[in-house]
């Protein structure tokens, strides 16, 4: 039990405490799982596990609300495992170590997943209480959505009965979201053989940290750095002076901007001063560059031992041509809606194995043409290069509906409460929404949470006072909801 449980409102700090001590990263989330059945057990709820692993709660209406619409409550339980290079911790076995920092909570050196334990949290204290007033609900927790979507590519129509689709995975409190981006993940690899380290050469380590990262599609529009093509940037000017490649580890996350990238590299031994100096001057280039947005940005580049291996000189020249000619941040702003990114790409990872380095970017758009017409663009980049280009996971994205009537119903209720009209928004990221509309096409949909600041870096940290206005403005929506 940590601190947060003295926080207000008890009951969803207390189930996001519990969330927290179990740990939950994607594709890894059965331990949350069997929590979550022992909770519908507990408190005497009906649930199913569908086919593909999501768990589904009901609870009945409370008497006189039965002929209202059925709501779905919708969260997924995985979260992002992201961690500073210098914290130790086991995302498989380790709890995230929550503590109040001021006006926030964060946690110690890693992810919070907040994104999305406090939508999980709520839906939770929804389901437990029974002073509450409301409809027939379903509580729709979803799995592995931040690595591919999967519980909700994997819904089957029919399964729930409700109308109204509720999605607590937004993060800025006072805004309404009624539209998000599709994706595509990107990938590409390059074989090549290994060649046995020239004489003549001296080994350096050469990394890149510091960096903000952050969540890949509500992030991106910040500018920030992107280590992956920082890195290769000092590639390109080192390879005037003989540079040969032997390790890369780039990025972690598809869908997080990479912070750190770390390589091995050899420069010829009578090249080493102009390597140093070359090194220090576009160091001093690139943070002038990103003096706001990155201020404590770090290149190492120190003396190691000598790798026995290096990439073979055809294969590293036509990496580095491509990752350095390869789009990356926002491509285009929206036409339709002040302020949204259109379309973007991340480049998230690049990292070399035994055989192959290979190359993972993630394509956000809210046009699907757009997508698609970016992914040519990367596969010709990669293609010219020689590298094998695969695209898949593609999801759809989650088309506005300004006539919805949850959200007039949202509206009202939010004026209510707080004395003025919620933001209406569209995300560039990509909310499980789009998918599940298409399974259910009759759903109302409307995504909305509390605010949730650097997502999917370890500077992720949730504002405490706008927990309680998400909490309340819940209760109050649920009571407001319109009859069938």
């Amino acid at each position: 039990m940590s601190e947060i449980r003295n926080l207000e409102p008890k009951a969803v700090w207390n189930n996001f405490d519990m969330i927290c001590s179990i740990p939950h990263p994607s594709k890894k989330e059965a331990k949350l799982v069997e929590a979550l059945i022992e909770f519908a057990k507990k408190n005497k709820l009906e649930y199913i596990i569908d086919k593909i692993g999501n768990v589904i709660i009901s609870k009945p209406a409370t008497k006189g609300m039965e002929d209202k619409k059925g709501i779905i409550l919708q969260a997924h339980i995985d979260m992002v495992p992201q961690k500073n290079a210098d914290t130790k911790h086991d995302f498989e076995k380790d709890p995230i170590i929550p503590w109040i920092d001021g006006e926030w909570v964060r946690a110690k050196g890693t992810t919070l997943g907040a994104d999305n334990g406090m939508g999980v949290a709520a839906i939770l204290a929804v389901l437990e209480d029974n002073t509450l007033v409301h409809g027939p609900i379903e509580a729709l927790l979803t799995i592995d959505e931040e690595t591919g979507m999967t519980g909700a590519f994997g819904l089957e129509a029919g399964v729930l009965k409700g109308d109204i689709l509720l999605n607590l995975d937004s993060e800025t409190e006072g805004e309404l979201y009624v539209g998000c981006a599709g994706g595509i993940d990107g990938s590409f690899a390059f074989d090549y053989k290994k060649e046995t380290t020239p004489l003549g050469l001296s080994g350096f380590a050469l990394d890149i940290k510091g960096l903000k990262g952050g969540h890949s599609g509500m992030d991106i529009i910040l500018g920030r750095a992107n280590a992956n093509k920082v890195l290769f940037r000092f590639f390109k000017a080192l390879d005037t002076l003989g540079l040969r490649i032997s390790s890369i580890n780039g990025g972690s996350l598809r869908n997080a901007i990479p912070r750190e990238a770390f390589s091995t590299i050899a420069i010829p031994t009578d090249k080493v001063a102009e390597a140093k100096k070359l090194v220090e001057e576009l160091s001093k280039d690139i943070k002038n560059e990103y003096a706001l947005v990155e201020p404590d940005f770090e290149i190492h580049f120190n003396p190691t031992a000598l790798e026995a291996n290096v990439i073979d000189l055809d294969t590293q020249k036509r990496l580095i041509l491509a990752v350095y000619a390869c789009p990356n941040g926002v491509m285009r702003m929206s036409d339709s809606m002040e302020g949204l990114t259109e379309t973007s790409t991340n480049l998230a990872i690049v990292k070399t194995d035994d055989k192959s380095i290979n190359v993972s970017c993630l394509l956000r758009s809210s046009v699907d043409s757009a997508k698609m017409d970016l992914a040519e663009m990367m596969d010709s980049v990669f293609e010219l290069a020689g590298a094998k280009r695969t695209f898949e996971g593609a999801y759809p994205g989650w088309k506005p509906n300004m006539e919805s009537p949850i959200l007039k119903t949202m509206q009202t209720t939010y004026n209510s409460l707080f004395g003025k009209t919620p933001k209406i928004m569209a995300i560039h990221a990509g909310l499980e929404c789009g998918l599940l509309g298409g399974v259910y096409p009759s759903w109302d949909m409307i995504s909305f949470g509390p605010t949730i600041m650097s997502p999917h870096s370890p500077d992720e940290r949730v504002e405490i006072a706008s927990v309680q206005k998400f909490w309340d403005y819940l209760l109050a929506t649920l009571k407001n909801v319109p009859a069938k």
